[in-house]
């Protein structure tokens, strides 16, 4: 049988094909290989298939087999197992830090390291739709940028972002730089907790370590300055900063609607994104809708917010925070 121009590619398209197609739920014999491979034009018989398949192999790709009335092929052990690639995808469906639509991108990548029937089971996207994400596009490669300069030694500027109310523009929520001239800091560590992911560096100006959220963080530079070293900075320990700083919260979830100063738009946005509905109370305040948790966490936050921010319903969360409060108060 005359050879087809793809001859050469044979080996190429059988490991394409076996890494695509089979698992241990979904082996092929060498007459279903055959004609996966006549789809790509390339011709082969079963002894050179058997050669093939040995080569494979013998190359590290591992190969393994189901005997019943015939022999079928599947390849077995795979860098990264299903359940690892579940774990990898349920972090980056519930981080904050990286957007939709970076989201889908990388669950897509992730799905070409397992057979096309097990990467169905990782392409959950409904899940990434439903969750608050960040609208800052470039985080993924802040990131880097930030990486690049603690591994180089090096400080950075950047512009960091706040958000305001504005209800003269149809969005009435608007990002506005925190101050006017960009911060220079020097950076210690990064941080993902609560599904953000935090800068921790140290502020030259305030003479004192900070934390700020890389999604609120543009125009990221590293600059030809080294970063800071003083005693400050050497004693710093990144997991004693981060149990001090960051918390969780955790309790049952109730549809509550809060009234909140404006000045707190930005509390409000940092707890819950901008993919909320705000509506004008008064002059000063205004009111969201949120499905949030019910927890003593909750109601820690929310006496730390000064009466900034207030519950209106349900009336139960009201009473539960009042007690609180009281029992506060009467020491007990």
């Amino acid at each position: 049988m005359p050879k087809s121009a793809n001859q050469k590619k044979k080996l190429l398209y059988l490991q394409k094909i076996l890494l695509e197609k089979t698992d241990d739920a979904h082996a092929m014999t060498v007459n279903e290989l055959k004609e996966a491979l006549a789809a790509y034009d390339i011709h082969a018989d079963r002894k050179t298939l058997y050669d093939d398949l040995e080569l494979l192999g013998g190359c590290g790709l591992d190969i393994c087999t189901i005997r019943t009335n015939t022999v079928r092929y599947y390849v077995g052990n795979r860098d990264f197992q299903l359940a690892e690639l579940k774990l990898l995808v349920d972090a980056i469906q519930s981080s904050k830090f990286i957007t939709r639509k970076k989201s889908l991108e990388l669950i897509d990548k992730l799905s070409h390291l397992v057979s096309e029937n097990d990467a169905k089971q990782l392409r959950r996207q409904v899940f990434v739709t439903n969750r608050v994400k960040s609208v800052n596009e470039k985080i993924y490669y802040s990131v880097d940028i930030l990486h690049n300069a603690i591994s180089a030694d090096r400080q950075i500027s950047f512009i960091y972002y706040k958000y305001e109310v504005d209800f003269t523009s149809p969005e009435r929520i608007k990002k506005v730089p925190k101050k006017d001239e960009p911060y220079a800091v020097s950076p210690l560590a990064l941080c993902w907790d609560d599904e953000n992911y935090y800068l921790i560096a140290f502020d030259s100006a305030a003479g004192i370590i900070k934390h700020f959220r890389v999604d609120k963080m543009e125009r990221i530079e590293q600059l030809a300055a080294p970063r800071e070293h003083n005693d400050i900075i050497d004693a710093f320990n990144p997991a004693q900063y981060a149990k001090a700083v960051f918390s969780m919260f955790g309790g049952e979830e109730a549809d509550v609607r809060l009234s909140v100063d404006n000045d707190k738009i930005g509390v409000i946005v940092d707890r819950f994104g901008t993919d909320i509905i705000i509506s004008p109370e008064s002059d000063k305040t205004f009111t969201v809708n949120l499905r949030l948790i019910l927890s003593p966490q909750f109601y820690a936050w929310l006496f730390g917010m000064e009466n900034k921010i207030r519950i209106i319903s349900p009336e139960y969360a009201k009473i539960a925070f009042s007690n609180k409060i009281l029992a506060v108060s009467s020491g007990h």
